[in-house]
C-alpha cells in the first residue's frame, strides 16, 4: 500500500536497466578489439557474479522509487476503555443536615461520591448541587481532584437560604441532562442523591422527564438518603431510563449502593480500527544493504569489457 501509487510507474526505468544487464547474449557488455579471431573461454560463474554487482545501482533506483511512493502499512487493531460520563446531582436542601452516621446526610453523600470516583477509574465526572435552584459546581472532567475540595464549600449551611429552601429534583435532572448531551463520546449517566420529595415531579412531569432522558440515551440511578421508601416518581424515572432507585438508611448501606451501581454500570471496551502508518523501515534496510554490497564490489568486482 502506497500513498502516491502513480510514482510506481517509474519502476519501469530500473526494470529496463535490469533487463539490459541480464540479456542472454550479453550484447552491450562487449567491446570489439583487434585480437586475430582468437577464442576466449567464458567463466559463467564470474559472469553471473559481475551481472549481480552491475544490478545493484538499478536495484537502488527501484528502492528510491518505492520510498518516493510513500509505503504504508496498517497498525494492529487496538482496544480502549469506553468513557462513561457521570453527572452527580446532589441535594443540598436544609434537610440534608439531618444526622446520618457520625455526621450528616450531606457529608455521608460526599464521602460516598469521592470513594466511588476513586475506584471507578478514568471516567468523566461532574457535580451539580440543587435545592430550589441548581449550580453546576464541577463540569464533566476526567480529573476528579476538585471533588475532594468540594465538601467544605457546598454544605447546606454554607449556601444561602433562597438556594436551599426546597427540593426540585426535576429541575436538577433537566439541567444535568443538558450537560451530558454536550458530550458526544461515551455513555451518559446521572446519579441522583436526595432525601426528600420533589414538588416539580407531579402531574406527569416525571414521565415527561424520563422520556427526555431516554431520548438522550441517559441512564439514571437515584439514592434516597432518608428513612422510608423512595418517592414513586423516582421509581418511574429510573425504571424508564434503565437505572434503579435505592434507599440508604446508613453510611455503610450508602457505600454498598455505590458498589452495586459500579457493578451494574460495567466498564465497556471498544475496538479501535487499524490506522495507516509509514512503513519505510524494510525499504531503508534493503537499500542500505545493497549500497554496502555495491561499495564492497567496487574494490574488485567491476566488469571489464575485454
Amino acid at each position: 500500500m502506497f500513498v502516491h501509487s502513480s510514482v510506481l510507474i517509474l519502476l519501469a526505468i530500473p526494470a529496463t536497466l535490469l533487463f539490459w544487464i541480464w540479456r542472454k547474449n550479453g550484447h552491450g557488455h562487449q567491446v570489439v578489439i583487434p585480437v586475430d579471431e582468437s577464442l576466449m573461454t567464458r567463466n559463467r560463474l564470474w559472469e553471473c557474479i559481475l551481472k549481480v554487482t552491475a544490478s545493484f545501482p538499478a536495484l537502488l533506483l527501484a528502492i528510491a522509487v518505492l520510498l518516493l511512493a510513500g509505503p504504508q502499512q496498517l497498525s494492529d487493531p487496538k482496544t480502549k476503555k469506553r468513557l462513561t460520563n457521570i453527572q452527580f446531582a446532589l441535594d443540598v436542601s436544609g434537610s440534608m443536615t439531618a444526622p446520618f452516621g457520625d455526621g450528616n446526610r450531606y457529608e455521608a453523600a460526599m464521602a460516598a461520591i469521592n470513594e466511588f470516583i476513586n475506584y471507578r477509574g478514568k471516567d468523566a465526572f461532574g457535580l451539580t448541587v440543587f435545592g430550589d435552584h441548581f449550580l453546576h459546581w464541577i463540569r464533566l472532567t476526567s480529573d476528579p481532584s476538585a471533588f475532594g475540595y468540594a465538601t467544605d464549600f457546598l454544605g447546606p449551611t454554607r449556601l444561602p437560604i433562597w438556594f436551599r429552601g426546597g427540593t426540585k429534583i426535576g429541575l436538577a435532572l433537566e439541567e444535568c441532562s443538558k450537560l451530558l448531551v454536550e458530550r458526544e463520546e461515551g455513555d451518559r449517566l446521572i446519579i441522583l442523591l436526595s432525601d426528600g420529595y420533589s414538588a416539580d415531579l407531579g402531574g406527569g412531569k416525571d414521565i415527561e422527564i424520563a422520556n427526555k432522558l431516554v431520548a438522550d440515551n441517559i441512564s439514571t440511578y437515584a439514592i434516597h438518603i432518608a428513612p422510608g421508601a423512595p418517592p414513586a416518581q423516582l421509581l418511574t424515572i429510573t425504571n424508564r431510563t434503565g437505572g434503579e432507585v435505592f434507599a440508604a438508611g446508613d453510611p455503610l448501606a450508602l457505600k454498598e449502593i455505590f458498589a452495586r451501581i459500579d457493578k451494574m454500570q460495567k466498564t465497556k471496551i471498544e475496538r479501535i480500527g487499524a490506522e495507516s502508518m509509514d512503513n519505510f523501515k524494510p525499504y531503508v534496510m534493503a537499500g542500505t544493504s545493497i549500497a554496502l554490497m555495491f561499495l564492497m564490489s567496487l574494490f574488485g568486482l567491476r566488469y571489464t569489457p575485454w
